[in-house]
């Protein structure tokens, strides 16, 4: 047997009959209690991506050596939708993937679908070895299927339907408009962040005083919108896309801001009023679908940059992040300045490592800290490994 296999073997014996192993009775309610003290340190995060890291064959590597759990989910998954989502994930082609309503609910069961490998395959018990969730926008669903606060048949419902609807959106808007809509990134140094969006906020508000004296020489910008806040250097517009590139122009010609501009892969103007009917439809969903509060962990809130509350905030934020801005950056840093957080350990598609948590969390240095993304098979067991190695340096006092 090669060294790679009997490190996978040894790992899946330690985490299957090890410490790690399912706890019961008295030792799972005080851990449960205690995931609800808002003053516990929460020492891992695990955390998942959203829309736009969806590719063609994204689901191969884990169907090819787990089979048998991943033919399983994914029929599953067809059964739930009412059509071969599978087959487009497989086969693509990129322009049937990239559609919202296809590449949403896709990149939330893939990620759901790895969750399941590593609990079944790896013993990978999500409510012992992780403290909280969280996921970037999208992300977010799966963060709730993870924490255990809604079944994954009901999410990928919602986020299907709730994708089709924003679809519906851009449509129309476009329709009306004649104009083009999607997203793009801005990249600044950091210390220019602050600067940059209020001056954003200020060509995006009717108060355009502090640029010029004459505000008729320059009308606000409507239909733009800050989308994320996703780290200390990179915000997200979202929008006309001609109506962004105007708000470039005035940036660098009226404030001095010159941030680098890059169109994000995605055909809708996420995280913004003209998403409202797909925000409506949650709120009404929402009050149909079997929400578990309080749930197995804690799970950070995009909308607020901290975990929910109560059932009913829980349904009114995941509503409102439709159409609010994605506090990204401010989930982490509550989690990493105000709760401990040390590990970071990102599950599905694409890179999700340190690409979402930023680079300052990704440079972490406590002992027993890292950043780690499994999003292909081949890297678990040296993952599981890794934060194995780690896990008396942030077990708690």
């Amino acid at each position: 047997m090669s060294l790679h296999l009997r490190r996978g073997c040894y790992l899946r014996e330690f985490l299957y009959h090890g410490r790690h192993k399912t706890i019961s009775g008295g030792k799972f309610q005080r851990r449960f209690a205690a995931n609800h003290n808002s003053m516990r340190p929460l020492r891992t995060a695990l955390f998942f991506p959203g829309h736009g890291v969806q590719r063609v064959g994204m689901a191969h590597p884990w169907i090819d050596r787990f089979p048998d759990i991943s033919v399983r989910f994914l029929d599953e998954m067809d059964s739930i939708l009412g059509f071969k989502l599978s087959q487009i994930i497989a086969e693509g082609p990129n322009s049937e993937l990239n559609k919202t309503e296809n590449s949403q609910p896709a990149i939330m069961a893939t990620s759901i679908l790895i969750l399941r490998i590593l609990e079944s395959k790896f013993g990978f018990d999500t409510t012992t070895r992780v403290d909280v969730t969280l996921g970037h926008s999208l992300g977010e669903f799966s963060a709730l299927v993870a924490g255990g606060y809604i079944r994954f048949n009901d999410a990928l419902r919602l986020v299907r339907r709730r994708a089709e609807i924003m679809s519906q959106c851009t449509r129309q808007a476009a329709s009306e408009s004649g104009e083009d809509y999607g997203m793009i990134a801005l990249v600044c140094e950091p210390e220019h962040m602050d600067g940059l969006l209020t001056a954003i906020h200020e060509f995006l508000s009717p108060s355009l005083s502090e640029f010029n004296d004459d505000p008729s020489t320059i009308s606000p910008i409507q239909q733009v919108v800050v989308a994320n806040i996703n780290s200390r250097n990179q915000i997200v517009l979202s929008g006309s896309i001609e109506r962004i590139k105007t708000l470039l122009v005035q940036l660098r010609q009226f404030s001095g801001h010159d941030p680098r501009a890059v169109r994000l892969k995605s055909e809708s103007p996420f995280h913004s009023p003209i998403m409202a009917p797909a925000a409506e439809y949650m709120r009404r969903a929402l009050e149909d679908t079997p929400v578990t509060f309080p749930a197995d962990l804690p799970c950070v809130s995009n909308v607020s940059g901290l975990p929910f509350t109560s059932q009913d905030r829980l349904k009114e934020l995941l509503s409102r992040q439709c159409v609010d801005t994605v506090r990204w950056w401010d989930s982490i840093r509550y989690l990493d300045q105000e709760r401990g957080v040390k590990r970071w350990i990102g599950i599905g598609p694409g890179k999700v490592g340190r690409n979402l948590v930023g680079k300052e969390v990704g440079r972490v240095t406590a002992k027993g800290g890292g950043v780690w993304g499994i999003c292909d098979s081949r890297d678990v067991e040296e993952i599981l490994v890794g934060l194995e190695n780690t896990e008396h340096d942030v077990l708690p006092d």
